[in-house]
């Protein structure tokens, strides 16, 4: 096994190998540990464990199967930002001379894409504050995309146009208008309200999955009652037409939302569910 002299003082220094000095100054080993030793720590090497974990690992104080875990947790975590940045230059490299300057500033935004995720996360708690923290963490698993693991260029311009679009103050109140209706001032409990509009949407995405066009019924019914118990009225033609009027579900930037989130999760959105919500009930003022 030949490793250079000097390798073998580097590691004599940083205490990964054991030696003595003899009464000329030389470094003395104990040829049978020694060795062991140094074949460890080159095979260890070779797996990309660094010198401090390796010394770790050879004294006891953490398992080789920890270190090589979070060794592999690293490695994922670096090609993770290798593979979005090549997303990214792919996204700039296929842009046309008028949209690259456009792509560039869009990407900037989201190169730490964790932070960008955290900021549509921070986005909808202020919008859903009344929510249980519960039932909060079911939309956020349901409605707001994690970055993906193995982003197209194309995932990679939706992710980044959904992280601009919500630092946009208009989204925030487009989005506050089509949740709240009327005014939320005259909402008397914020909490029931948002759960049981959420509870009509999850009714409703099978049959938007199903391509089940909007329609008044058993649906629109319980999406209503949570808005006529939280103001404290009935259900009535007057009520709806408030509701239909009011809301912002025609806003073009709540529709390119949830597009974009469409186009990162492939599910059906809770905007797709509350869309559909918003046709039914047109429907069912256009027969009053």
């Amino acid at each position: 096994m030949a490793v250079p002299v000097r390798t073998i003082r580097f590691y004599c220094d940083d205490g990964v190998l054991e030696s003595q000095r003899g009464s000329g100054g030389h470094r003395l080993f104990d040829p049978v540990t020694s060795v062991d030793r140094l074949r460890s720590v080159r095979r260890l090497r070779a797996l990309g464990l660094g010198l401090s974990t390796i010394v770790d690992v050879l004294a006891d104080a953490v398992s080789i199967t920890d270190a090589l875990a979070a060794e592999r947790r690293a490695l994922d975590s670096e090609l993770g930002v290798l593979t979005w940045r090549r997303a990214s230059l792919l996204a700039v490299e296929n842009a046309t001379p008028a949209e690259r300057a456009t792509r560039v500033a869009q990407l900037a935004a989201v190169q730490d894409r964790h932070g960008a995720y955290d900021e549509l996360v921070a986005f909808w708690r202020r919008l859903l504050a009344p929510l249980p923290s519960a039932t909060f963490d079911g939309f956020v698993s349901m409605n707001i995309p994690a970055p993906p693991a193995n982003p197209t260029a194309a995932h990679v311009l939706a992710y980044a146009e959904l992280a601009t679009t919500i630092t946009d103050p208009a989204m925030a109140r487009a989005m506050t208008r089509q949740l709240w209706r009327i005014d939320d001032t005259d909402v008397g409990d914020k909490r029931a309200l948002i759960t049981g509009v959420a509870e009509a949407c999850e009714v409703v995405g099978p049959l938007v999955d199903a391509r089940i066009a909007p329609r008044p019924g058993a649906e629109l019914d319980r999406f209503l009652a949570a808005h006529a118990a939280a103001r404290g009225e009935p259900d009535s033609p007057r009520l709806r037409r408030r509701l239909l009027s009011a809301g912002a579900d025609d806003d073009p930037r709540i529709h390119r939302y949830w597009t974009l989130t469409t186009e990162i999760t492939g599910t059906t959105t809770a905007g797709a569910a509350h869309h559909w919500l918003y046709r039914a009930l047109a429907l069912s003022t256009e027969r009053q």
